[in-house]
């Protein structure tokens, strides 16, 4: 059985638009103001993670931001984000744009849970926040990953906006990535003590 994990940049006040500045927000960019140390310490973390992926599952403008962004790239994490397989959610994109791509067209719920029960392991989501609230409203996140960093913007699309109810997480582990970025790891808490079960 898989695992969905959801794997996020913030800001210390939960934002998570623009964080390379390339959207037009007026508050982005946020993402560049690390120093090299920060910046070299969260490449590692990434690239282990990905290192850890059975496979990515994204949203259609993530599949293609990271497509334009990875494709032409080389080197360990690059190469492993490449040929990692991905699972594209989109009602309307017939062609993904990055490379071992599938795309899910079907009810998400009924996709996601379908991929859960035909893979082994991590299935790691980045960006994607429609995707991302639309797993966690539907209790099939298994675990937050939130890379925290050192700035308070105020405003912003926040990671979890519009959820209609109360998720209860709990804390399973904490560390410092470089000298200014905090890495949290959160799993849900079970309702009633019982692991949330969704009909396919």
């Amino acid at each position: 059985m898989g695992k969905i994990i959801v794997s996020e940049n913030v800001s210390l006040d939960g934002v998570v638009q623009d964080p390379t500045g390339e959207e037009g927000f007026g508050r982005g960019g946020w993402f560049r103001q690390l120093g090299d140390k920060d910046r070299a310490a969260w490449a590692e973390l990434e690239l282990q993670e990905a290192l850890g992926a059975e496979a990515l599952l994204l949203g259609r403008r993530s599949d293609a931001w990271f497509a334009a962004r990875w494709l032409s790239r080389s080197g360990a994490w690059a190469d492993r984000l490449n040929n990692l397989p991905k699972y594209v959610v989109s009602s309307t994109l017939d062609v993904p744009r990055w490379s071992n791509s599938t795309v899910l067209k079907g009810d998400v719920v009924k996709e996601v849970l379908t991929l859960k029960r035909e893979l082994a392991g991590d299935i790691v989501v980045y960006a994607s926040i429609q995707l991302v609230h639309t797993l966690m409203e539907h209790d099939l996140v298994d675990e937050l990953r939130l890379t925290v960093y050192p700035v308070v913007l105020g405003a912003g699309e926040r990671l979890f906006g519009g959820i209609s109810e109360t998720k209860p997480m709990r804390l399973v582990d904490t560390r410092t990535v470089g000298d200014g970025l905090a890495h949290l790891t959160y799993q849900p808490v079970p309702r009633n003590g019982l692991v949330p079960v969704v009909d396919g």
